[in-house]
């Protein structure tokens, strides 16, 4: 047997497991569209349905007919891009002051945001609705965008690569050279950072997204909804039509997979601590 052969054989455990985890991941999900294409009744069937059936289109139908989800997709949408975003610049900028400025109290004010990450955040669920009242954001998408500008863990995030993707000779060189702390962080932080930013992204996006404490709370479910709302009032009430609820969950999924199949190349180099070049 050559080294080839042999190389191969050892490999193959570690892909058998790969396809393992993999199929365990997605076959959830594949579940939820085989079951959005069917009636309540195949749900409870002892041997469970794995190939789709034909009652997509009435199932869309009463989804949309039953709840306002195209309005839930917007206001969802809104509320996930603009937390994404704006965790993405503000940690950024954030960490790089963490990781490579000099100022007064600068460890303190770190341990401050690390110790921040320590504190549950229901905690502050009262007086955070208490202040939201105050300013009259009760029932609108402010009172969701707002809390979520930035994360004390995408702070904590973007500082550690920063630390290890921006060489600080890179940017004292840059300094000395007459740019300013803003042209720094723009050419020389950005270009760096992107694989790190797009995961920072991913995740930011996705925590928006499947919030559902949070939005149930200080929202309108009947005016202004989240995705995960609807996803709720489609399972409430006296008999639980699984067939529509596994629709929307299905539906509800598309814009994150499809984020993630946008992101991935960025997401995967991020998450192994290598760069992508644009």
């Amino acid at each position: 047997m050559d080294s080839t052969t042999a190389r191969h054989w050892r490999t193959l455990p570690a892909y058998f497991a790969l396809t393992l985890v993999t199929i365990a991941s997605v076959f959830p999900l594949y579940w939820s569209f085989v079951m959005s294409t069917s009636d309540n009744s195949v749900v409870g069937d002892r041997t469970p349905a794995l190939l789709p059936g034909g009652h997509l289109l009435d199932n869309l139908s009463a989804v949309f007919d039953t709840v306002d989800f195209w309005g839930a997709i917007r206001n969802s949408l809104i509320v996930a891009g603009t937390v994404a975003v704006s965790n993405v610049v503000l940690a950024s900028l954030a960490g790089f002051a963490f990781a490579r400025l000099r100022f007064p109290g600068r460890n303190s004010l770190f341990l401050v945001v690390i110790g921040s990450m320590m504190v549950p955040a229901q905690l502050g669920v009262i007086p955070l609705y208490i202040l939201v009242g105050e300013l009259g954001w009760t029932g609108r998408l402010q009172a969701v965008i707002v809390p979520g500008l930035v994360s004390a863990f995408s702070v904590f995030w973007m500082r550690q690569s920063c630390e290890e993707a921006v060489p600080a000779e890179l940017v004292d060189a840059a300094r000395a050279d007459g740019c300013s702390l803003l042209g720094v962080y723009w050419h020389v932080v950005v270009p760096s950072l992107r694989p790190q930013a797009a995961v920072l992204g991913m995740l930011s996006f996705m925590t928006a997204w499947n919030d559902f404490f949070w939005p149930l709370i200080v929202l309108n479910p009947n005016e202004s909804p989240t995705v995960q709302v609807v996803l709720s009032q489609l399972a409430s009430g006296r008999f639980t039509n699984y067939s529509l609820m596994l629709t929307g969950a299905t539906l509800g999924a598309v814009p994150v997979i499809t984020l993630f199949l946008l992101l991935s190349r960025r997401v995967v180099d991020g998450m192994i601590g290598g760069r992508l070049h644009a």
